[in-house]
């Protein structure tokens, strides 16, 4: 809702004389807890409900979490804005938030400790810097994943830095190195969707789409198509833009942390093959224990 209210909020002001009417939608994924998402639909579960609603003409446009939207979309649904990104780390967030030997980051957590998340990039990137660390399932806003961080459940968990950011709850935990810890595909960005042959509404979108934020979202969601991963599949990326165009940087690993591969490219924005280029690379270097995840 915080990110629909943003949306809305950038809309009314590139159309002052605009009416928008922000129209709740339950989605599966918030209706079932008590499993991994990839247990039971995967990313589609934040997205169906929504695509149901949008293709029936019940609103004109949906608004996700960038990182939530499945790779392979209908073809009767369009991204037409993307809104500027945000913080892009995640934010490893303890229990205890003082670590008495001075540590800091995942390197305070002690031996064998608990660490709570349901995404298998992050439960991967844990094991590979900590593999005495256990792993236990957390699903849930952030209030519910702080509330049962509080209670104990776990020793640590790891939060979105835009999230936290758009809920207002800044100064929470320890935000990691973006390039040491590489975030989700699409991580801090705001992908707005609307029917495809729907022009009026495209182009009302069109005044609030931040190019540079679409550009990179396009080059992660393509390397994701390319390498062929699924729900189940641990994979970080984030795309700069720098002096010669974009540069993605992406890791993949195996479920249980145990092998990582990662690589980096750089190539003109728009550039279709760049991210497949990636892609080839990572998964030829990859050995079979991450590569039998990816179907690239």
């Amino acid at each position: 809702m915080a990110q629909a209210h943003e949306a809305r909020d950038r809309l009314q002001a590139a159309h002052p004389d605009l009416a928008i009417e922000i129209v709740p939608v339950l989605a599966s994924g918030d209706k079932v807890q008590d499993r991994p998402l990839a247990e039971i639909g995967g990313k589609a579960l934040w997205t169906k409900e929504l695509d149901a609603w949008l293709l029936a003409g019940e609103i004109d446009l949906a608004v996700h979490s960038a990182k939530d939207v499945e790779t392979l979309r209908p073809a009767e649904i369009a991204i037409a804005a993307v809104l500027p990104r945000a913080d892009v780390r995640d934010v490893l967030v303890l229990r205890q938030a003082q670590d008495e030997r001075g540590l800091s980051g995942l390197a305070a957590l002690p031996p064998g400790a608990r660490i709570g998340t349901s995404a298998p990039r992050r439960a991967a990137q844990a094991l590979h810097a900590r593999p005495d660390c256990k792993i236990v399932m957390f699903r849930g806003n952030v209030a519910t994943r702080l509330g049962k961080l509080e209670a104990g459940e776990a020793d640590a968990t790891l939060l979105a830095a835009a999230g936290l950011e758009r809920l207002g709850e800044t100064g929470i935990g320890t935000p990691l190195d973006p390039l040491d810890w590489l975030p989700a595909p699409g991580q801090g960005a705001i992908a707005i969707e609307c029917r495809a042959g729907d022009a009026a509404t495209r182009n009302l979108l069109a005044a609030i789409d931040h190019g540079p934020t679409h550009a990179a979202l396009l080059a992660e969601r393509s390397l994701l198509a390319a390498l062929g991963g699924n729900c189940h599949s641990p994979i970080a990326a984030l795309t700069e833009h720098g002096d010669d165009g974009l540069l993605l940087r992406a890791a993949l690993f195996s479920p249980d942390g145990a092998h990582r591969v990662d690589g980096a490219l750089s190539f003109p924005p728009g550039d279709p093959q760049g991210p497949v280029r990636l892609a080839r690379q990572l998964l030829d270097a990859a050995p079979p224990a991450v590569r039998e995840h990816f179907a690239g």
